[in-house]
């Protein structure tokens, strides 16, 4: 059997023979069956020198040369069967003519060169052995056979010598080749399995990436409007408790309200990701990657077809930033109609996050929030003036993810976000969602 090329670099020097052998016992066989071959055609050529009359150190020399070419049957198997072919008339190389024809049916040569080699084999083997039984014939005048003796027993002979080797050549060479085949598509699948793995890991890694930036979004978006808010009512509690001790009393239950809608969220939120853990638990042992991505996807859709806000709580949202002492104008153009969960959670998202911002970086400056139902879209905008100059700034921290968030929530539906500064000094938000089924992309 041949070894492939990853076989061969892989198994190093210390298995590689010499010259043309890929194997030191290929090379050991060779050597020995030169050596056998050698032998016979020596005291073949003892016989040959008596009929013909040639010197014995001669003909014994030609025989251990001419047999010792059985050395290169795997470098040139056709110039060993050739030899053997020039030998036929000496009757000599038997041995080589064997291993000549089965190595050349073995091997990668073309198949007419081995079937024009084998005919000619065959015929002077069958030329050679009705000479030689014809003489036999003639010499025994009292052994008289038939007339198709000679010729039939020639061509067994002839066959005898020659078909067993060719078609176990044959055989031998067609099993290498399909061992070859089979271990070059078995190479070929590790390939193509490693490479679905290495995409299976990334698309797991993906999903991942993407179920964090969900997640990051959710609990920045619940987070920072809630303890905005509460921020806010603190610093006024911590203004009017000296002079209006009612007022304060107000805004501290405010500041409870918001504290505890604020851990409700994210109870509701921490739920998710446990539901979501027990979609991935029960397959015990190794769990294939792309099983966590899909069912944190699972457990996100969950999420938003369950406990996500809807359009129909925005005004209470105005409500609370209008408690906390921001002015703000509700517009609503359009009737209100049910949406897809994700198309409602999002737009809720927007604008909870940009009245955010307002309180974190306009104090005291007015807002319009504006709704729009259209056909097969809803847009919303959140519009501010610029800061009064005379509230004093609760001094909220800013990491600047609120509008990276908005953008993300929007365009992975399909929508249009838009953000920037106003002639008037102020900040607007506008962003633009798709109504109709099958056109988010989240």
């Amino acid at each position: 059997m041949t070894a492939t090329g990853a076989d061969r670099e892989a198994a190093g020097p210390t298995t590689r023979g010499h010259w043309w052998w890929e194997r030191r016992r290929g090379a050991a066989l060779d050597v020995g069956l030169a050596l056998v071959s050698a032998l016979e055609c020596a005291l073949e050529g003892v016989a040959f020198a008596e009929e013909t009359g040639l010197p014995v150190p001669v003909a014994v020399l030609f025989g251990l040369l001419a047999g010792s070419v059985l050395v290169v049957r795997r470098r040139w198997p056709i110039a060993v069967v050739l030899v053997s072919i020039a030998m036929t008339p000496a009757e000599m190389g038997f041995l080589m003519a064997l291993v000549g024809l089965y190595t050349l049916a073995a091997s990668d040569v073309p198949r007419r060169i081995t079937v024009v080699l084998t005919g000619m084999t065959l015929v002077g083997t069958f030329l050679v052995t009705y000479v030689r039984l014809r003489q036999s014939v003639t010499a025994h005048a009292d052994f008289g056979p038939a007339d198709w003796y000679v010729p039939l027993m020639s061509v067994f002979m002839a066959l005898g010598l020659t078909a067993p080797a060719v078609l176990f050549g044959l055989y031998i060479g067609a099993r290498r080749r399909l061992m070859e085949s089979l271990r070059e598509r078995a190479d070929s699948l590790e390939r193509e399995l490693s490479l679905l793995a290495d995409r299976a890991e990334e698309r797991a890694e993906w999903a991942r990436t993407e179920e964090r930036g969900r997640i990051a979004r959710e609990m920045h978006d619940v987070v920072a409007h809630r303890v905005s808010l509460m921020v806010v009512h603190a610093a006024a509690l911590q203004a009017v408790a000296p002079k209006d001790p009612a007022k304060a009393v107000r805004n501290a239950a405010l500041v409870g309200d918001m504290g505890r809608q604020a851990l409700t969220e994210l109870r509701e939120m921490l739920g998710v990701l446990r539901s979501g853990d027990a979609l991935v638990a029960p397959a015990a042992g190794r769990v294939p990657l792309a099983s966590v991505g899909r069912a944190a996807a699972a457990a996100a859709a969950a999420a938003v077809a369950e406990d996500g806000p809807r359009l129909r709580e925005v005004e209470a949202l105005v409500a609370q930033s209008r408690e906390a002492g921001m002015t703000v104008e509700l517009l609503v153009d359009g009737e209100l109609r049910p949406y897809a969960p994700e198309v409602e959670q999002t737009a809720y998202r927007v604008v909870q996050e940009a009245l955010t911002n307002v309180h974190k970086h306009a104090a005291g400056a007015k807002a319009w929030v504006r709704l729009a139902h259209r056909g097969s879209e809803v847009a919303m905008q959140v519009e501010n003036g610029p800061t009064d100059g005379v509230t004093a700034d609760a001094g909220l921290p800013s990491g600047g993810n609120g509008l990276v968030g908005m953008r993300e929530r929007v365009l992975g539906l399909g929508g249009v976000f838009v953000s920037g500064p106003t002639d008037a000094g102020g900040f607007r938000v506008s962003a633009v969602l798709p109504t109709v089924s099958g056109q988010s992309g989240g």
